[in-house]
């Protein structure tokens, strides 16, 4: 269901004329914003819960468990989802543009040509699944951690195909605001997610098995549903069938998408190395556990900025496209006060419930007394947070600026 509501400001007439007080002019952007952020962020969560409830329900099986999970999920995975994710991220650019543009066909043709980027990329991505074992102790994991984790990656190739389908499907239902649809979906594909893996992973005993079944039917159960949204309804005449224009421009549209991956994956590639570093200590089996929960609930977190990174993108290529440059500029200002205020609500909730939450995720003391020391730091990292994946999502001209502004951070911290 899309929403019916314009999100474009009207410039022409009186109204155009009539100076508007600040407060008055930040509320209406922020209702704009939310109608687009709050489908956006509930859709993101749901669909980062799916591999947050596996993991949780693989540390009540054990240790060993979870840390296969973590790893897999962190090292493997993560860097598999950071790829997707941030090439499918060049859509935002391009379906928002063409949208606000009112070329609405083109946004197809942009989602096919992402497609034919996004599974060749996930081809050349399947050996690292492949040979997650000898990869995982390359880099300092424990043989018995490693041994685990790559005998998850291995069950988790499907996954792989599912990323690569989903995330430019995404990209062209967010460019018409038909943000509810993905909601929808989304929460009952949870739903059932956690209901089945329940039942496969703990009440059946199939463990890992289990979680590897659960995890990859969820993400195509996400990506079917979908398709059919878009093949039954034809997205408003953005879906005009399968076309040979999808392979035109492909070099242009690789560099933007690796442009935008870059931008996207050293974001999450950081977390990545911290699992990493952690799995060299001497006895690496419960501090992994204990950053692995960390991780979980910044992700969460991390799914609020990407859920405004939606807004924001579709906002100001919608207003561009339109040839709306100083709207586009103060939507920007609004969704940069509105996630700075929600990171600092979320670094209070990570104080005030540093005792409880670990428990959530293990029945072990000895992971959740130190998930408990490592609190602090997780609540400084989730307000920290909050703000930089919403401004790399501004539709700068040139990308590779942004790009540039996060590798200089992680140099300066060597």
């Amino acid at each position: 269901m899309a929403v019916e509501t314009p999100l474009l400001n009207n410039h022409n007439g009186e109204d155009a004329e009539k100076p508007v007080s600040f407060p008055r002019k930040f509320c209406a952007e922020s209702k704009r914003l939310w109608k687009l952020a709050g489908p956006a962020i509930f859709t993101a969560i749901c669909q980062y819960s799916l591999g947050a409830l596996t993991q949780t329900f693989a540390g009540l099986v054990g240790e060993t468990e979870l840390a296969a999970v973590s790893v897999e999920n962190s090292v493997i995975a993560g860097l598999a989802f950071g790829v997707m994710l941030g090439m499918g991220s060049a859509l935002e650019t391009l379906c928002g543009q063409a949208y606000g543009a009112g070329k609405i066909r083109m946004l197809g043709i942009y989602m096919q040509r992402s497609w034919v980027i996004l599974l060749t990329t996930a081809c050349c991505l399947v050996p690292i699944y492949v040979f997650a074992p000898p990869i995982l102790e390359l880099i300092g994991e424990t043989t018995q951690i490693s041994e685990a984790a790559g005998q998850f990656a291995l069950w988790m190739i499907p996954q792989l195909f599912a990323y690569a389908l989903n995330f430019p499907i995404q990209k062209f239902l967010q460019a018409q605001r038909k943000v509810f649809v993905m909601a929808w979906i989304s929460v009952v594909v949870l739903v059932i997610h956690a209901v089945l893996s329940w039942l496969l992973i703990l009440k059946l005993g199939y463990g890992l098995v289990g979680a590897a079944v659960m995890l990859n039917l969820s993400w195509w159960l996400i990506v079917i549903s979908q398709l059919l949204y878009i093949f039954i309804t034809t997205s408003d005449g953005a879906w005009s069938g399968f076309s040979m224009l999808a392979f035109a421009d492909l070099y242009g549209f690789v560099k933007l998408s690796l442009a935008s991956a870059v931008m996207l994956c050293l974001e999450f590639w950081y977390l990545m190395i911290l699992v990493v570093i952690t799995g060299r200590l001497s006895n690496p089996l419960i501090p992994v556990d204990a950053i692995s929960i960390c991780m979980n609930i910044q992700g969460w977190d991390a799914m609020i900025a990407l859920g405004f990174n939606a807004a924001i993108s579709v906002r100001v290529s919608n207003e561009l496209g339109a040839g709306n440059a100083p709207s586009a500029k103060f939507a920007v200002v609004v969704v940069s006060i509105t996630s700075v205020t929600i990171g600092v609500i979320c670094m209070a909730v990570v104080f005030a419930t540093r005792d409880v939450f670990p428990y959530l995720f293990t029945t072990s003391t000895a992971v959740a007394d130190l998930t408990t020391k490592l609190a602090t730091l997780l609540g400084i990292t989730v307000l920290l947070n909050s703000l930089q994946p919403v401004l790399s999502g501004k539709n700068q001209k040139d990308e590779f600026i942004c790009s540039y502004c996060s590798i200089l951070p992680r140099q300066g911290s060597d």
